[in-house]
């Protein structure tokens, strides 16, 4: 992985060729539901081939009703493969956008905004003209569903209201909230979104959850969180949003309350939120070093010392870590460090004869606008989500993955949907950090939703 010994080792990516799309003056046109599959190589300064691994591109196919990124595959010798495939239901124009980020793994250092070239190198027409190809239905997902580590979805768009301005509680109701979703694309009432029309899926998709259904699942339920500040703001979407609990206007980096169903005092929930970032929860960029503090560690495991534990961990790792761990070596040691933590405070509940918690794995978000320049930008980010998932495999502390980062990652190119590490934020009308008015924070709710669906579903 070293450069050197050969001229196109030592040379510095600035350019790409792609042979089936370069030079094309006709218009390139591709069929719906089939995977067409497709390389570039990366070029120096002299047009010459650049022959090494580690360039960070990040690639977008976006059309009218379509987002996702390609699936696309370093080589390591300056030729990256990827791989196009859109739905028959959704043939059209789109735009496949190739931007250069970061070259020769350099998003990986401790400092690495400096190195960030952070250059759209195309962005190439193509329309996908629909073919009578058949392909399988998407089902809702089960259990079973969330054991894939990396996911490959899209967003889709059923609907579209031009007229839809914020309201003065910085919302946008686009769509009526009983809005219905079309079959295979997800289940139940779309507009509770509040995307004017965008919802995700993957290998499987998602329910959306009434609040009378979602207290129906949660109710008596304890449900354990542990990230960094993502979570606060995913916890307050899921109640105001979800359950329809409107007096927590904010949730604190730690946070453990009993929550009651305003509309019906027999049902409970506990959410108890531990933040990650700092073992001082007025600190930050910690990471999962914070579980080197020994009176942190005490902290956490008194919540599953009792006779009654939490039912469910859900937990991810954090931009902190981004900023903290010097190289990925440390953060190998670090993760590893942090699944054996977790898997022996489920295997001492296990001893003591309870039930133990399912830990659900939330990836890390990817980065937005400004913010993928830095010391949490996608490049690391995706490389340490990949490490965790690796070390909670390994100590067999892993029960279910969620994917947030293929979620978030085809709205990372700005701060329209984020404020660049935040998804969640709480609706607003006040001036964004794009300049506009208001901000978009369906990204978040659907997690709100895919993280009910992995603990209601069976």
């Amino acid at each position: 992985l070293t450069p050197g010994g050969e001229p196109c080792k030592d040379s510095r990516t600035v350019e790409i060729k792609v042979p089936s799309f370069d030079g094309n003056n006709k218009g390139i046109e591709l069929s719906t539901g089939e995977i067409h599959e497709f390389v570039f190589h990366a070029l120096d300064d002299s047009g010459a081939p650049h022959c090494l691994g580690g360039d960070y591109f990040e690639i977008d196919l976006s059309g009218e009703k379509w987002k996702s990124r390609p699936p696309v595959k370093d080589v390591g010798n300056g030729t990256h493969a990827f791989s196009l495939q859109v739905h028959p239901d959704f043939s059209g124009n789109y735009n496949l956008t190739i931007i250069l980020l970061f070259r020769h793994y350099e998003g990986l250092k401790f400092s690495p905004e400096r190195f960030a070239f952070d250059k759209i190198l195309r962005v190439i027409p193509i329309r996908f003209l629909k073919s009578e190809s058949q392909l399988p239905a998407i089902n809702q997902c089960r259990s079973f569903d969330y054991s894939k580590d990396v996911w490959s979805g899209r967003w889709t768009r059923h609907s579209k209201n031009d007229s839809c301005p914020i309201s003065d509680d910085g919302r946008y109701r686009c769509q009526e909230p009983g809005f219905s979703c079309p079959a295979q694309w997800c289940n139940g009432p779309l507009g509770l979104l509040e995307s004017n029309g965008w919802v995700y899926s993957t290998h499987c998709s998602f329910k959306f959850f009434s609040p009378d259904e979602a207290w129906g699942c949660l109710t008596n339920r304890w449900i354990f969180w542990w990230g960094d500040s993502n979570h606060c703001d995913t916890i307050r979407n899921i109640l105001n949003f979800v359950l329809d609990v409107h007096d927590i206007p904010a949730v604190p980096r730690r946070f453990d309350m009993n929550i009651t169903n305003p509309r019906n005092p027999t049902q409970t929930v506990r959410f108890t939120s531990i933040f990650n970032g700092h073992p001082n929860d007025t600190g930050n960029y910690q990471g999962l070093n914070s579980l080197v503090n020994p009176e942190y560690q005490e902290l956490l495991k008194g919540y599953f010392s009792g006779n009654v534990v939490p039912d469910t961990i859900i937990m991810n790792s954090g931009l902190h870590d981004g900023v903290y761990w010097p190289n990925i070596r440390n953060f190998i040691r670090g993760a590893d460090f942090a699944a054996s933590f977790w898997a022996s405070v489920v295997e001492g509940v296990r001893r003591r004869g309870l039930a133990p918690p399912e830990i659900v794995y939330r990836t890390t978000v990817a980065t937005g606008g400004y913010a993928r320049r830095l010391a949490f930008n996608p490049q690391k980010m995706e490389a340490f989500n990949g490490v965790v998932l690796d070390k909670m495999r390994k100590y067999g502390a892993l029960g279910k993955v969620i994917d947030d980062f293929d979620m978030t990652y085809p709205w990372h190119y700005d701060n329209r949907c984020n404020d660049g590490v935040h998804y969640g934020r709480a609706p607003l009308k006040m001036k964004w950090r794009d300049g506009e008015i208001g901000h978009q924070y369906f990204v978040d709710l659907m997690l709100c939703h895919v993280l009910i669906n992995a603990m209601c579903v069976k």
